[in-house]
């Protein structure tokens, strides 16, 4: 299975992910991941889908910020090369972007995203809120929404108030789900019966 992680770029090899299966990049000079973000949350992603291929996808260079057109060309990549899921861990509320993305979704694989913005509230998307009160290892599933842990593994020596966390990791976490339950004919139908009910 292939999953894309549109971010910051994974650094391969680390404890977390382990090895990485490809990288493109979109911004800056390589696949190099200098804020940390992709990779945090590939970890999230490699611990509920160890086997799984990641690529790395970067559209983060130096901070977390990109246009429209990177975004788009990242989505294209990701449906040229087949992915299986596309972990979108960030998203627009631009009402203007809606067409270019409603057609970027379409025919891509699995995406999972940010249900308070684009593509997470657009048809057909794994739509994400997180839920701090979620296990890690449970989601949840409301009014056309999945709930979800905003929390990744735990770094060793980090205290916790210092690890990445929010709507990100919320998405990482139920891309890792969604990758647990591909296998199933039906996905989001077995997606549903899995969550827990709130």
């Amino acid at each position: 299975m292939k999953i894309a992680i549109i971010d910051s770029g994974i650094h391969p090899g680390h404890p977390h992910v382990g090895a990485v299966a490809g990288a493109v990049h979109f911004a800056g000079a390589d696949a190099v991941d200098r804020l940390g973000h992709g990779t945090a949350i590939a970890g999230a992603i490699r611990e509920k889908a160890p086997d799984a291929e990641l690529y790395a996808v970067k559209v983060f260079d130096r901070r977390l910020s990109i246009t429209i057109d990177t975004l788009l060309q990242a989505l294209e990549w990701c449906r040229e090369n087949s992915m299986d899921i596309v972990n979108l861990s960030l998203g627009t509320t631009n009402q203007e972007h809606r067409p270019a993305l409603e057609a970027a979704v379409r025919g891509n694989g699995i995406v999972v995203s940010a249900a308070a913005m684009m593509p997470g509230s657009l048809s057909g998307v794994v739509a994400v809120a997180s839920d701090d009160a979620c296990p890690r290892d449970r989601f949840r599933y409301r009014d056309g929404v999945f709930l979800a842990s905003p929390f990744p593994r735990p770094i060793p020596g980090v205290p916790p108030e210092r690890n990445l966390n929010g709507v990100s990791f919320a998405v990482a976490n139920m891309t890792g789900f969604v990758a647990r339950a591909l296998d199933d004919g039906d996905l989001l139908s077995t997606l549903r019966r899995q969550a827990e009910a709130i």
